[in-house]
């Protein structure tokens, strides 16, 4: 749409505002979640006809007894959240402090409807929720479980987990409003509603006369809640959840959850504001979004929310000034209205990455806009358009595993399982010098540890003005000595290529600090062309990269360069998936907790060396070497 058509744009806003005047009344049943049908089968003073009930109340074999208001009341409980909050719940107002009855707005009634049609289906509810600010998401989810235990069943026991004691305090807090004012009249329960601590416990409280259980319980302190008959949990926050030496959130979450059946009336929702890509609820959110999860993944961005919006009093100057992030919102069908309040809003940050934390558009926006990450998330985006299906998988092979003879009668082998994934194989003819380069980052021996990489560079696209392109990624785990062999035959078989190892692990390797006794030693006995760095306390020049703070800032910002300019190709989706978890920690650079950087380092360093080097023609030249 032409943004000078003014005109054009008025009429569609008006057609946009329109569509969102949605009538709801919870006690009509007008806008309510779920299947909805008048009756009249009972005089008008105790229903009234034109109400819309739950289809499953009118089916109950309990609605043709109603005989009184109060009848109707406590059977409609049973079926219709939505009428039972704004009848007996009472929370407080932001604005005011009073305390109104609980009167669902549109993003909760998206979350209830998720919950109840999991629920009606007969499924177990399990929800990953990504919150924007000030909607009540996570009041709504206690008060859903409110419901359940004080109307639904007896004897259910509940959890509420968050980050910290006083959140999880807060949460709870809700309950206790909830049964102080509950109309004792509709109360179904053997004693008055009221919330008391259970047998001495500090975390624990009963729902009095129902027999539900309620634990407060944080990551800080997993033991608190272990051992414990839950059927329904809300764990807050989660992306805020600490790693402790003893402990972390899958761990935590897995001892919790894993007791709770999966069948009809058990409950599990995450929910967190972002927190950064690649902690666990970041893991768990993707792995819901692609259908690997068991948890169905809900996000409200803020212009769903009714309160983010403000009058236009001059459309005319607003549309002349939106920028064209501004733009794209309109043109993604948002209201001027909407527009104006973000205007507005963004001016009391310093920058647009504060807004779009505060104030996410969609969930790559609230992920990328939080925590340290060093990787622009639109240039991720940019790099991933080169990322490929290898077209073999396999394992490059000689007449050893180790040693000299590793490197005699080199041959690649597909196999479905192999660790190397190759998207070219090499070049049989080639008139580049070192055309490729071999970067090696060196991980445990163990699955639990972090991996070997080797990754592999093809030089050649630069001398028709193309980028240095990512053509071969083995990533595994096996011994040192094993890892390092490998990388000298797939550098040997990609047409002896430089050989470039992160030389910290093997030297730490060595008996007694024997350099004579360094795998790296003996390689290069057999394998002439390896990276040298020279000493600087000896003068001398030793084989591989090594390590350090200076070192890896070094390389990490030339790998910053190149995926800012867009100045090499990368074909690793993982990859990818690794630098949207690289993060600066203030003192070093390196994975967010629970994820792996072996893929990044390799690319810093192969990145790093390749920048180093001349492109020549190999008439011109006799055997290339790091200037």
């Amino acid at each position: 749409m032409n943004r000078k058509d003014i005109p054009r744009i008025l009429e569609l806003n008006n057609l946009r505002n329109q569509s969102l005047v949605v009538p709801y009344d919870p006690e009509s049943g007008l806008g309510a979640t779920g299947p909805r049908a008048t009756d009249d089968r009972h005089p008008v003073n105790i229903i009234p006809h034109d109400t819309l009930l739950p289809v499953s109340m009118l089916a109950d074999p309990e609605y043709k007894r109603i005989k009184t208001v109060t009848d109707y009341k406590l059977l409609r409980f049973r079926h219709d959240f939505e009428f039972w909050a704004v009848t007996c719940v009472k929370i407080k107002d932001k604005n005011t402090g009073a305390l109104i009855p609980f009167r669902l707005n549109a993003p909760q009634r998206k979350l209830l409807a998720l919950m109840e049609n999991q629920r009606r289906a007969g499924k177990p509810v399990r929800i990953i929720l990504l919150k924007a600010r000030q909607w009540g998401g996570s009041t709504l989810v206690q008060i859903y479980m409110a419901w359940i235990q004080t109307v639904l069943t007896r004897n259910c026991h509940s959890l509420i987990c968050a980050h910290v004691k006083d959140t999880a305090a807060t949460i709870r807090g809700i309950y206790s409003r909830l049964l102080e004012n509950y109309p004792e009249t509709l109360w179904e329960g053997d004693k008055s509603p009221a919330f008391r601590p259970y047998e001495r416990s500090q975390n624990t409280r009963i729902i009095e006369g129902r027999g539900c259980c309620v634990t407060l319980g944080t990551s800080e302190r997993p033991e608190a809640v272990r051992g414990n008959d839950f059927a329904l949990a809300h764990l807050s926050e989660v992306a805020f959840w600490n790693y402790t030496p003893t402990a972390t959130p899958e761990q935590f979450i897995r001892a919790v959850c894993g007791s709770i059946n999966a069948v009809c009336g058990t409950l599990i929702v995450h929910e967190s504001t972002a927190n950064g890509m690649g902690n666990y609820f970041h893991r768990e959110w993707l792995r819901a979004s692609e259908g690997k999860s068991d948890k169905t993944p809900i996000f409200i961005p803020w212009h769903e929310i009714e309160i983010y919006r403000r009058k236009v009093d001059d459309p005319v100057n607003l549309i002349n000034s939106m920028d064209d992030y501004e733009w794209r919102l309109w043109e993604s069908g948002l209201t001027l209205e909407m527009i104006n309040w973000y205007h507005h809003k963004r001016r009391e940050y310093t920058s647009d990455v504060q807004m779009h934390a505060e104030y996410p558009t969609d969930p790559t926006e609230a992920f990328a806009s939080t925590g340290r990450a060093i990787f622009s998330i639109d240039k991720l985006d940019v790099l991933r358009s080169g990322v490929r299906q290898p077209q073999f998988r396999g394992e490059v092979t000689g007449r050893a595993v180790v040693g000299p003879d590793s490197l005699s009668g080199l041959h690649f082998v597909e196999d479905s399982l192999g660790k190397l994934e190759v998207w070219e194989k090499p070049s049989v003819k080639s008139d580049i010098t070192d055309r490729y380069v071999v970067a090696v980052d060196i991980g445990g021996r163990s699955h639990s540890a972090d991996y070997s990489v080797i990754a592999v560079f093809d030089r050649a696209p630069l001398i028709r003005g193309g980028k240095v392109t990512v053509v071969a990624q083995w990533r595994g785990h096996a011994d040192h000595d094993i890892i390092a062999w490998r990388s000298a035959a797939i550098a040997r078989w990609y047409g002896n290529a430089l050989l470039v190892i992160e030389s910290n692990t093997l030297e730490c390797d060595n008996i007694g600090g024997d350099p004579s006794l360094c795998v790296l030693n003996e390689i290069q006995q057999t394998y002439s062309n390896l990276y040298y760095r020279r000493d600087p306390e000896t003068g001398n020049t030793r084989v591989g990269f090594h390590t350090n703070r200076a070192t890896k800032t070094m390389i990490v910002n030339k790998l910053l360069a190149y995926v800012r300019d867009n100045m090499y190709i990368e074909r690793s989706a993982e990859a990818i998936a690794e630098m949207a978890v690289f993060e600066d920690r203030g003192t070093s650079f390196g994975a967010v907790e629970g994820n792996h950087d072996d893929i990044v380092m390799t690319r810093a360093l192969g990145l790093f060396v390749a920048d180093s080097m001349s492109v020549v023609h190999a008439s011109d030249f006799d055997g290339l070497r790091l200037r």
